[in-house]
């Protein structure tokens, strides 16, 4: 198969398409589309002297800078988290516009998941939770419905109990959503390995939607060690975790046609991960409870229902041939500050030289294409022209 060489760039004739893409939610996306009852007490932008305009979430201590949830493109030494709002890219928060900073970047279309929303999965308060979840489900439909094959929503829930789940996942399904993001921790007393979630993983499987967990939507078991640098380091950890119970706690031994995408995480540590997981599971497999016995290794179920998504991780694209090259999926991360925007074309350039043609393909559309099943007919075509024409 024809190889791309360091340096060449890409000439493509298919849909670049980001597997992980945000919003930065507009001032009015709580406040204007939550259950009047909770109308007092949505989330909401509060204009600061010393941290710029932040969210802020009742009955939660932490405020969001918008400043680095919408920082694409700006040069380290300009991040600004004290930003105010008429500061930050109109695309974030205004659909109107955000089909020109795709073609900027070379992309034809976004799974677009939510910025504030990724902190609400915390929240103390299920009740509120589920207000908060179903404003932003409502608001997001909305805010994609500009071009709904181009901007694809992924929706909340807070997974008060199976059973409501379920209903969610439903109601999501007839409204177009593209998937959901799922909390870090389930609402429930019982964890995601628990049988009794089963229903849930079924539905989602025949309702073909997929569920995602992603970075920073589980709760915090302590400060990480060693200088607030290193907290960075501890972001994909949480996910891993929760992959490692679904693999171990025998969900998709049970769930064959479940599949789920670990966001924003990378992808690099994969093929050590998978090598661990078998390890544990030679050397210690009598450590699970009984009647959980897996009939393949770990890896085998990782290789097969596990997605994972990254967008500056280069060395995803060196070990291509130690995964399962089907599950990867690239993305750009717009608008927040880890964003590749507006130089993944260039990017791209030089961290996919060495891939096969197929390998490309695969990576920066089929899969995800697949997954979500987009329709590519409907999409522009070709990275460099469309940075080319922006």
């Amino acid at each position: 198969m024809p190889v791309l060489g360091k340096g060449d760039p890409m000439q493509v004739n298919y849909p670049i398409i980001s597997a992980d893409s945000h919003i930065a939610e507009a001032p009015n996306a709580y406040i204007d589309y939550i259950d009047p009852k909770w109308r007092d007490v949505a989330p909401h932008v509060v204009e600061t002297e010393d941290k710029g305009d932040v969210y802020v979430i009742d009955g939660m201590k932490r405020t969001i800078q918008m400043g680095l949830i919408a920082a694409a493109g700006q040069a380290p030494e300009d991040l600004n988290p004290r930003a105010k709002w008429d500061e930050l890219p109109l695309s974030g928060w205004d659909s109107d516009y955000r089909l020109q900073d795709q073609d900027r970047d070379g992309v034809s279309a976004e799974v677009i998941y939510p910025s504030v929303g990724m902190v609400l999965c915390n929240h103390p308060d299920v009740e509120y939770k589920k207000a908060a979840m179903d404003a932003y489900n409502r608001w997001i439909s909305d805010y994609c419905s500009v071009n709904p094959d181009r901007l694809l929503a992924i929706a909340q829930t807070p997974l008060r109990s199976v059973e409501e789940g379920i209903a969610q996942l439903e109601a999501m399904k007839a409204s177009g959503m593209r998937g959901v993001m799922m909390p870090g921790n389930p609402a429930t007393d019982f964890d995601y390995d628990d049988p009794r979630w089963d229903p849930f993983w079924n539905a989602a499987t025949e309702l073909k939607l997929p569920l995602s967990w992603h970075i920073l939507t589980t709760k915090e078991s302590g400060r990480p060690r060693g200088p607030k640098a290193n907290s960075f380091m501890t972001i994909i950890r949480a996910n891993q975790d929760i992959m490692g119970t679904l693999v171990f706690g025998g969900v998709f031994e049970r769930n064959p046609g479940l599949r789920v995408v670990c966001v924003e995480a990378d992808a690099g540590w994969v093929p050590h991960y998978m090598y661990r997981m078998d390890h544990a599971y030679k050397r210690h497999r009598y450590w699970l409870p009984p009647g959980q016995e897996l009939s393949k290794l770990p890896s085998e179920y990782f290789r097969e229902h596990i997605y994972t998504t990254f967008q500056d991780d280069w060395i995803a694209f060196k070990m291509v041939e130690h995964v399962n090259h089907q599950r990867l999926l690239w993305a750009n991360d717009f608008p927040h500050s880890d964003s590749t925007w507006p130089w993944s074309q260039e990017m791209l350039d030089e961290h996919a030289a060495g891939l096969t043609d197929k390998q490309a393909k695969d990576i920066l559309c089929d899969n995800t294409a697949e997954l979500y099943e987009i329709d590519v007919a409907t999409l522009p075509v070709g990275g460099d022209s469309l940075a080319a024409s922006a």
